[in-house]
């Protein structure tokens, strides 16, 4: 019994045998503490500000819209730069947004205009953080155990969405709202403090795309020439479009069908949280993603957000939450996982990139349209549709990957597979 405990643990924490990994892993727990935290600090100060909901998604979406703008640029620049100087240069530049973000808070000197501008400037930090960060978990620990590591990234995030604003709530409550941005400068500190602390010879960079005309096309091209990335690549920008928007379904569900309140949302997102946690420590003790398990996981996701929306009362909706983190976080994970392992290294930067806009970018688009429907129809019908289009994914990528052979048919052979295609970009050491 306690080897096959200890078996398991080994499994789920695969990565951390990695010294550079355990340094980043660490970093990351603090950062996202922080931005959390200043999520929370930034709502908070809208509606002090403005009262308006309105402006409130205003400023979401100009902190998401550059990710669907930039992030390509972004994941050309990451194929081509090194990545752990490039990400203390994006950390760097968010300490400072920050640092200027509290600053302002804590004199008074904030205006709402001044909040759309720092929330477009995190915006395009972002978008060129996001690809380097998420492909240099691949220089960190190697294929063999990237799908762990990316994973207990998931874990990191859902572990700090919890933790976040818990500790916001009771900074703005006793010391005010620009010490919470204060405190997420100084977490991105952490980050910068763990890369260079990294042994660089422990790294396994990939080579570095050469400068040439052209490369956000190819990109593009690459990412749909493989079947691998562009079924997952459709599957994730339906969910991310439709079925991610949880930051606009569970507000309207927690106020309007429940009548619960901040109160009522506070612990659905925390239990939402939790199970995300639990989920992703399974996936992580799973190995290797296969598009068998995507399109299970992408499914099971869509009927849980169906009954969540089918749920008559509060607590009923809180039984759900935790299943429901889990399912969210295994698709990321799974849909991660799957696109690193399955691009050339050359083209890794621009095809997480497109892993971003789909996940990230596509709030702008969706956010509106589940807004809509959950105002003039109802949050339930709105949650509906979110699990409906997880289904939906899902089904086109069983169809699509059993077509291309990916995914076998009972009593078919295993695929060969073949190196993903690449072009004819020059790469420099």
């Amino acid at each position: 019994m306690n080897e096959r405990i200890g078996a398991a643990g080994r499994r789920t924490f695969a990565a951390m045998r990695f010294r550079n990994y355990r340094l980043y892993f660490v970093s990351q727990i603090v950062s996202f503490s922080g931005t959390w935290m200043a999520m929370l600090a930034q709502s908070w100060l809208v509606l002090e500000l403005t009262g308006s909901g309105t402006a409130l998604g205003g400023v979401v979406a100009m902190q998401f819209l550059p990710t669907l703008l930039l992030a390509p640029t972004g994941g050309m620049i990451a194929d081509r730069f090194d990545k752990r100087r490039l990400i203390t240069i994006t950390q760097s530049s968010a300490a400072v947004l920050a640092l200027v973000l509290g600053a302002l808070t804590a004199t008074g000197a904030i205006e709402l205009w001044m909040l759309y501008v720092l929330a477009a400037l995190f915006g395009t930090v972002t978008a060129l953080d996001n690809p380097a960060r998420q492909t240099f978990v691949m220089e960190m620990v190697g294929p063999d155990d990237v799908s762990n590591a990316v994973t207990l990234n998931s874990v990191v995030v859902n572990g700090a969405r919890v933790i976040g604003p818990a500790i916001g709530g009771v900074l703005i409550a006793t010391v005010g709202i620009g010490t919470c941005f204060l405190i997420n400068a100084a977490s991105f500190v952490a980050v910068i403090v763990a890369l260079r602390l990294m042994d660089a010879a422990e790294l396994q960079p990939t080579e570095r795309t050469a400068r040439g005309r052209g490369q956000l096309r190819e990109g593009f091209r690459y990412a749909w020439s493989v079947t691998n990335l562009r079924t997952t690549l459709i599957m994730l920008a339906v969910i991310g479009t439709i079925t991610y928007e949880f930051t606009v379904t569970l507000p309207l569900l927690a106020e309007f069908t429940f009548g619960a309140g901040s109160s009522g949302l506070a612990a659905m997102t925390a239990l939402m949280g939790a199970g995300a946690v639990v989920g992703g420590l399974a996936t992580a003790s799973a190995g290797n993603p296969t598009p068998a398990r995507f399109v299970v996981v992408a499914a099971a996701f869509g009927v849980v957000t169906l009954a969540l929306a089918a749920m008559p009362t509060l607590w009923s909706a809180l039984v759900l939450m935790p299943l429901l983190g889990a399912c969210s976080v295994a698709v990321i994970a799974l849909s991660n996982a799957t696109l690193q392992l399955n691009s050339a290294p050359m083209f890794r930067g621009r095809v997480m990139a497109l892993f971003s806009v789909c996940l990230l970018g596509s709030t702008p688009i969706g956010g509106p349209i589940v807004g809509f429907v959950g105002e003039h129809a109802s949050p339930r019908i709105a949650l509906a549709v979110g699990g409906l289009a997880s289904i939906g994914a899902a089904l086109y990528g069983r169809s699509a990957f059993h077509a291309s052979g990916e995914m076998p048919r009972r009593g078919d052979a295993p695929p060969v597979r073949a190196p993903a295609p690449a072009t004819s970009t020059g790469v420099v050491g």
